[in-house]
């Protein structure tokens, strides 16, 4: 195969949470890319993508479950032999008021674990496994899936938000560790971006209830972008497309920060 200028051919890139929005974008990128790409979902079914070019496996698997983590990395090894590339992108987010009076939407332990144990413990979990690989080939990227909440905070997703903030630490300080076993750690960090399926009525009416609006008002507030100075939402394209970018070699000296995706947004 003609090496692309990217040359991602054959390497091997994990993506967890990439069976659907911007790992599902991101997975198909790398394997147009020619990328030997494994995607870990907690989704029972394997997504379908274009493989005309790369190769794809498929691991369901839970990030916030160690032994699942270590078993899908044993997987990766015994099909493609080593791990060049992790891409740490699977999170949840479960909007909810540090204090409801109506006691209807308020943030509970529960909702705190089940939010940080897959968006903070999984990609601790990913990423020491993967390391451990790393370190033995003396080569590799972590690219950690962080949000522009995530060093503005947001009304509403304050867990969340506190998630992607502890990731963008976690960027800057493995970075320091890893960098000089040769292995480069940076993160990314999505502003608005267009919807997806992800964005359910059930997600949407939460948040719009945290926010003291309707679900309508939320929405049209989403399709305002005066905010933005592109003045337009992400695509999940340009996500994918910045997270190739970082995988590669072209990004050679990039390494421990967290570079935004946000048209230019920095302000809610």
């Amino acid at each position: 195969m003609e090496k692309s200028w990217l040359n991602l051919e054959g390497k091997s890139i994990i993506v967890t949470g990439g069976a659907s929005g911007i790992g599902y974008a991101t997975a198909q990128e790398l394997l147009y890319d020619g990328a030997y790409v494994t995607v870990c979902d907690i989704a029972p079914r394997a997504p379908e993508f274009d493989v005309s070019s790369g190769k794809y496996l498929y691991v369901q698997t839970d990030v916030s479950d160690k032994k699942s983590v270590d078993n899908m990395i044993a997987k990766v090894l015994e099909t493609f032999g080593r791990i060049d590339v992790l891409v740490n992108n699977a999170g949840i987010n479960i909007p909810r008021l540090l204090v409801d009076e109506a006691g209807q939407q308020e943030l509970t332990e529960e909702i705190w674990d089940k939010v940080m144990n897959v968006n903070v413990k999984g990609v601790f979990f990913c990423s020491q496994a993967a390391a451990r690989v790393m370190i033995k080939q003396k080569s590799g990227v972590i690219i950690n899936m962080s949000s522009e909440s995530g060093s503005e905070g947001s009304e509403g997703q304050s867990v969340y938000a506190a998630s992607k903030g502890a990731v963008n630490l976690l960027t800057r300080s493995w970075a320091k560790e890893l960098g000089k076993k040769g292995i480069r750690v940076v993160g990314v960090a999505p502003g608005i971006m267009e919807a997806t399926g992800l964005r359910t009525l059930e997600y949407e009416s939460a948040l719009a209830y945290t926010r003291g609006i309707t679900v309508e008002q939320l929405r049209a507030n989403y399709a305002k972008t005066s905010t933005i100075p592109l003045n337009r939402a992400g695509k999940l394209s340009e996500v994918a497309n910045t997270v190739t970018f970082l995988a590669s070699e072209r990004s050679g000296y990039i390494h421990g920060v967290t570079i935004n995706i946000s048209g230019g947004k920095s302000r809610p």
